[in-house]
């Protein structure tokens, strides 16, 4: 029984009618994450290429009251264009929905969305974590709770550059959370492939992602799974000069005093600013091939 205040799109309906996999797309990265119109274009194609893969996309965003569960192309062209588009965690879904406010959802409402309508993996860019300095100011990710308790694989191109990526690891190990390296035994770090951070899973097949998901939930083993897919080679940019660039804005955001929920897209707006675009081409690319192999995976569990 779908729950009452989720709406699914006629092509996500027919999907599932049909038994086709499905996968999840967060909405975030539309009105935070990306400039008009590239983040239309890009959310366009990300969909493409997940029908070309033999999946389904379902972008997730919140709209009259309702949880959308794929967006028609209107909506896409709304939400890309619409100011004070509120940025929506677990904690805001209820407000949302009783005020009947545009939310656009993080990796964490996604996930949630996505469990209540069915879909088991979810395609983002990066997933949030534990922030530079958050032994002090205890700023961590929602993200990395939900995945320790909702059943929704992400797969990402790790978590994203401007966190503290040795800490957001020990987070989800303590939580239980999987982070498998997809033909790769270190940790993406976003922008480039490699982080300094070894992981201790990995697979090179779509086929063997669903099978370690199906046995983790056959198990009982409640939570997600990052699947950790690194940008491709010719996408990535420099280890070291964007470890400088992101030097370089955290000190701004500092300086100007910016925190909790407003750190990230300042951070990637900084890091845009200071790459001269060129961050924005790799975030798009990322996004990209997680999505050409989230698509893959998808149709593997769905086997």
């Amino acid at each position: 029984m779908l729950n009452k205040h989720i709406v699914l799109s006629q092509e996500v309906k027919a999907a599932q009618d049909k038994g086709l996999p499905v996968v999840a797309l967060e909405s975030t990265i539309i009105s935070h994450g990306m400039p008009y119109p590239q983040n239309v274009k890009t959310a366009r194609e990300v969909e493409q290429i997940i029908r070309d893969n033999g999946a389904v996309p379902a972008t997730i965003a919140l709209i009259d009251g309702k949880i959308k569960i794929g967006l028609s192309d209107e909506e896409l062209e709304m939400f890309g264009n619409a100011p004070d588009v509120a940025k929506a965690s677990r904690r805001d879904l209820g407000y949302l929905i009783a005020t009947k406010k545009l939310g656009a959802t993080t990796v964490a409402a996604t996930m949630i969305c996505a469990e209540l309508a069915g879909i088991e993996l979810f395609v983002t860019g990066g997933i949030g974590g534990v922030h530079r300095g958050a032994e002090t100011t205890m700023d961590i990710s929602a993200d990395l709770q939900e995945l320790a308790k909702t059943n929704v694989a992400v797969v990402c191109a790790g978590a994203k550059s401007i966190l503290d990526i040795g800490l957001t690891l020990e987070y989800l190990e303590t939580n239980g959370v999987p982070v498998v390296g997809y033909g790769t035994d270190e940790m993406p770090a976003f922008f480039t492939q490699k982080s300094g951070f070894d992981l201790n899973l990995r697979l090179d097949q779509p086929a063997d992602v669903a099978a370690m998901l199906r046995a983790k939930w056959e198990l009982g083993l409640t939570g997600g799974a990052v699947i950790a897919n690194p940008i491709r080679e010719e996408d990535a940019l420099d280890y070291d000069f964007i470890t400088n660039t992101i030097q370089t804005a955290l000190q701004e955001a500092k300086a100007q005093g910016i925190v909790g929920k407003d750190v990230t897209p300042f951070l990637l707006g900084k890091v845009k600013e200071l790459t001269e675009g060129t961050s924005l081409d790799a975030n798009i690319a990322l996004v990209k091939h997680n999505a050409y192999v989230g698509a893959q995976i998808a149709v593997a569990l769905n086997k």
